[in-house]
């Protein structure tokens, strides 16, 4: 059994005393590749400590590579090349794969493996080659096969309150592909308006097409209502329900200004993006703008990137009729970009009721996640001062730190640490007005057992700390 005094640990905590220990012991080769250590009560009541502090110290040890858990049987030591720690230069190449490995990615969209429905979609995978084999042969019209569409339909009149007919719903690989279909039915003349701070890649994929768009800033309620008139566009491209990066939520005055905007020319029209309304943690959905558009002024999008993962390339958009008229006019030649066969597999799963379940799963996976994120963000002592803004509205949150580095320094010290973050600062075009020191995090691609980890490497990069295991 392991053993370890306590009686000089200074001012680190229990559990990273513990954590650095049993590291030491790895590193000289006291414990083996494939030693089995000892189980969280057993190893607990031989210390004397309590059970959370080796839970606490075994997360950070898996999360760094050190340790790898198996379930049902216990916590290994990891196979580590310990030669490795002779040899500090690394090429260029080396680098780079080196950053692209991190211990948690509070910047990504990963979707953990975990969560994905694989049983499920296999099974409907087969139902769908074994009694769909005529319609698979035939090719998917442009805007996707009705019974996937309808699925739609329901599913946004079921969860999101909206009445559209199936014809409106246009289906694509992405919503990069989607942007591009809406450039060329509203012109690639018109000026296009996105939020500043904002999703980088929007402003990035309309200039790609060429076309001509403007920053508004936001103001507490979202949208500046006198930016956006002063700006000159006729497109605005937001997302109402849970702004992304800051996480505000548009308030329902402030939408019916939004609406009036738009309904005071033809040419003007807005682009809601709801990218992970099924998410709100706390309190009732929010309804989309799309859902109290009378004037039929908006263009709805969502995807199944955030639902189902991130690697479903799957999407959707609802036209307002005048422009899904024209969409089948003008560019019903197209073909769907996405496969006849995910198309069905994913009407199946819809239609079955796999996915309402599937959303209900993994909302829950998600609070407890977060409220566990919260729990040791509160509880760890290098988090005092910190202010945490908008926990309950989808899949991340702001962190306001109470420190002197400036963000590059902040997230460098972090991406040292094996931890990838971003900076609210990072999502403003107009520099000058980005507050300093708030992180994004986006919790949704961490696995449930590296986030204790994660946070206390975290804490440490909030500190200035950049001593990091080698072999994470």
């Amino acid at each position: 059994m392991l053993t370890y005094s306590f009686s000089d640990i200074g001012s680190e905590s229990l559990y990273e005393y513990l954590y650095g220990c049993i590291k030491n012991d790895i590193l000289s080769g006291k414990l083996r590749c494939g030693a089995k250590l000892p189980s969280k009560r057993t190893f607990a009541k031989n210390l004397g400590i309590s059970t959370i502090t080796i839970e606490n110290a075994y997360a950070l040890l898996i999360s760094e590579g050190y340790v790898y858990s198996i379930p049902k049987k216990g916590y290994f030591v990891s196979d580590i090349n310990i030669s490795a720690q002779a040899s500090p230069q690394r090429t260029e190449d080396e680098n780079e794969r080196r950053e692209e490995s991190f211990v948690a990615d509070f910047a990504g969209n990963n979707t953990p493996h975990t969560l994905f429905p694989f049983a499920t979609w296999a099974k409907l995978m087969r139902s769908v080659l074994s009694e769909r084999q005529q319609e698979l042969m035939i090719k998917s019209p442009g805007a996707g096969i009705a019974p996937l569409r309808s699925a739609i339909a329901e599913h946004l009149y079921q969860f999101r309150g909206m009445r559209v007919h199936p014809s409106q719903i246009i289906i694509g690989s992405g919503t990069e592909y989607l942007y591009g279909l809406i450039i060329q039915l509203l012109g690639s003349d018109k000026i296009f308006a996105v939020e500043d701070p904002g999703y980088n890649k929007i402003a990035k994929v309309y200039g790609a097409n060429g076309v001509d768009y403007r920053y508004i800033p936001l103001d507490e309620n979202g949208v500046a209502i006198e930016a956006l008139r002063d700006s000159g566009a006729e497109i605005l491209h937001i997302s109402p329900s849970h702004h992304f990066p800051t996480g505000i939520v548009t308030p329902i005055s402030r939408r019916y200004e939004l609406l009036s905007w738009a309904a005071q020319s033809p040419k003007r029209f807005i682009i809601e993006d709801d990218y992970d309304s099924e998410f709100r943690l706390s309190g009732h959905p929010i309804p989309p703008l799309r859902s109290i558009d009378v004037t039929d002024k908006v263009i709805y999008m969502n995807t199944f990137s955030k639902s189902l993962a991130s690697t479903i390339r799957i999407s959707y958009m609802v036209l307002p009729r005048t422009l899904a008229d024209k969409f089948y006019k003008a560019l019903g030649f197209y073909s769907c970009t996405v496969s006849t066969f995910e198309q069905y597999t994913l009407a199946e799963f819809m239609n079955g009721g796999y996915f309402g379940n599937h959303i209900n799963r993994i909302r829950r996976y998600y609070r407890e996640e977060r409220d566990e994120l919260l729990k040791l963000i509160y509880s760890n002592k290098a988090f005092n001062g910190t202010e945490i803004l908008e926990k309950d509205s989808g899949l991340h949150f702001l962190l306001r730190l109470d420190t002197e580095l400036s963000d590059k320094a902040l997230a460098d010290s972090a991406r040292r640490l094996g931890i990838n973050i971003s900076c609210l600062s990072e999502y403003y075009h107009n520099k000058s007005g980005a507050p300093e020191h708030t992180v994004v995090i986006n919790y949704s691609g961490i696995e449930k057992e590296k986030i204790a980890g994660a946070v206390a490497l975290l804490g440490k990069a909030i500190g200035g700390e950049t001593e990091r295991n080698e072999f994470c």
